[in-house]
């Protein structure tokens, strides 16, 4: 896995029309399965009238975790065309929804999937392309006496700090950029007292 992966920074929209059907397309941010259903719903909800809602979502750094569907389009001519526009741009975390009003006119299997694509596609376009880093979790005990050498340790690159407790046994959990874990967890080892949790 790459220490770097693509996404979308912000949701972004784009309208095709193709032999008077219309096509809305929205791309959204989305880090979990919930989070990419709750945009679908949302579509399904906010254009009930129109005849199919379609999308598709990759996730995960990895890209692992990706599904299309055609919500009643015929098998493959919507929810795959979306899903390979999101796989051509190489990006994750993302959920590209299209929205199709029919225009009276039947496009056919080339039509319907040459039509998602380009909807999905505009919708891509449009959007701002963020280049992420890959990050670890990373959660150490320490005494309070250290919180000190602790404290510095959320100032380092690529460094965000989650969550923190201070008590007379003391806990920080830390995302890092991938790339900087290892160096992060040899100097958590210099912190005087410090356990890193597994």
């Amino acid at each position: 896995m790459a220490d770097l992966y693509r996404t979308i920074a912000a949701p972004a929209e784009a309208t095709v029309t193709e032999k008077r059907s219309k096509f809305l397309a929205f791309a959204y941010p989305a880090a979990t399965v919930d989070e990419a259903m709750e945009r679908v719903g949302e579509l399904q909800r906010k254009y009930y009238d129109a005849r199919h809602v379609c999308y598709a979502y990759m996730l995960g750094a990895d890209r692992a975790t990706f599904r299309a569907n055609d919500n009643g389009e015929p098998s493959g001519t919507a929810g795959k065309p979306i899903l390979g526009q999101i796989n051509s741009l190489e990006l994750t975390d993302v959920v590209v929804g299209v929205v199709r009003y029919f225009g009276g006119i039947k496009l056919g299997t080339p039509g319907l999937i040459a039509a998602y694509r380009a909807a999905a596609r505009a919708a891509l376009d449009a959007a701002v392309v963020d280049e992420r880093h890959v990050m670890r979790r990373v959660e150490f005990t320490y005494p309070y006496a250290s919180i000190n050498d602790a404290m510095r340790l959320t100032r380092l690159p690529g460094v965000r700090v989650v969550d923190s407790v201070y008590d007379n046994v003391c806990r920080l959990v830390l995302d890092v950029e991938a790339d900087r874990a290892e160096a992060l967890e040899r100097a958590v080892a210099d912190v005087a007292g410090a356990s890193l949790c597994i």
